[in-house]
């Protein structure tokens, strides 16, 4: 367990220790309430107790959050106030409010993800002149999924970015004007290195890795995300789901698959996160929890880790203004 050193550190332990003995992971839960401690050691409250301005400074939305992620931080709060009331310790508990509404990403299945790549892979150019595209919907596709990088990371990858001699791809300000370095599974490796002995013979010394129309010019992101619905539609899934997926449910499949594979596997991901999200280029671990935690097929696996039948998802509610 984390080491909590605020005035509440004793009542975030209690807290914590209930609900893991109820058979609750809480892993984002206690990750979130340690930031809540820290927070509370930084701003000099030392009450011992939750009072209302404790909790609306806490509550304030930050530039680099949603109004919904806010909402679950306050939630988690609401919880400990909730048990501290228990305890018979007074404290302010922040009332309901709407949410607004998360759009969830289709994560596709493990079926779903071998039809869509039989449909990639059986792909033929109709223009003998722009055959290159074929091996270049193969690789792309496959970066997005067992990379789990974004549309413009793959679309504008300069191949001076590209080290296929030590597996590495150096991407430049990405989402949050962070660059990262993406480690490659050797059969990723493998594939990207046939690829680039392809292209190179086709187009020396190329600046794109992936190049577009132009050679001279990167691969549109209009143009593979229309090419993944083409796809799409053409698999045996694609009037049987909900909710149409796009090309960045793959790197949200990547997210889930990666996690349940741990904790199928017994893996602490306590320990695994950090990785995770410096690989993804989440600006915070909580951002890489979030991604898991807003996805349904998560929880069948969580369901599988807890000791109890049905797990109570923690409350995500709006605090009052």
């Amino acid at each position: 367990m984390r080491n909590y050193n605020s005035s509440l550190a004793s009542y975030i332990s209690g807290l914590i220790t209930q609900k893991q003995a109820c058979g609750y992971i809480y892993e984002f839960e206690a990750y979130i309430l340690g930031l809540f401690d820290r927070f509370c050691t930084e701003h000099g409250y030392n009450s011992g107790t939750l009072t209302r301005n404790m909790v609306m400074q806490w509550a304030i939305q930050r530039p680099t959050e949603g109004k919904n992620y806010r909402n679950q931080r306050v939630s988690f709060v609401r919880q400990l106030a909730l048990y501290m009331q228990s305890l018979g310790i007074d404290s302010y508990i922040p009332r309901y409010f709407e949410s607004e509404t998360v759009v969830v990403p289709h994560i596709l299945s493990q079926e779903e993800l071998l039809s869509f790549f039989r449909v990639v892979d059986a792909y033929m150019q109709p223009q003998t002149s722009f055959r290159r595209r074929v091996p270049t919907y193969q690789v792309m596709f496959r970066l997005f999924y067992c990379c789990g990088l974004r549309l413009a990371e793959v679309c504008y990858l300069p191949r001076s970015c590209v080290d296929l001699v030590k597996g590495i791809f150096k991407i430049l300000q990405s989402k949050g004007d962070k660059n990262r370095l993406v480690y490659l599974a050797d059969d990723v490796l493998a594939m990207c290195r046939k690829y680039d002995a392809k292209m190179q013979a086709l187009i020396p010394d190329r600046e794109w890795f992936f190049p577009g129309w132009y050679l001279d010019k990167p691969f549109l992101k209009t143009s593979i995300d229309k090419k993944f619905r083409e796809f799409w539609n053409l698999t045996p899934f694609a009037d049987k789901v909900d909710k149409r997926p796009t090309i960045h449910c793959l790197r949200h499949t990547f997210v889930v698959d990666k996690m349940n594979e741990w904790m199928l596997t017994g893996i602490d991901i306590n320990t695994m996160m950090p990785y995770l999200s410096r690989y993804l280029g989440h600006s915070s671990i909580a951002e890489t929890h979030y991604y898991y935690h807003t996805i349904e097929q998560a929880f069948s696996v969580i369901r599988q880790h807890d000791t109890i039948a049905k797990r109570v998802i923690p409350e995500v509610m709006v605090y009052e203004e």
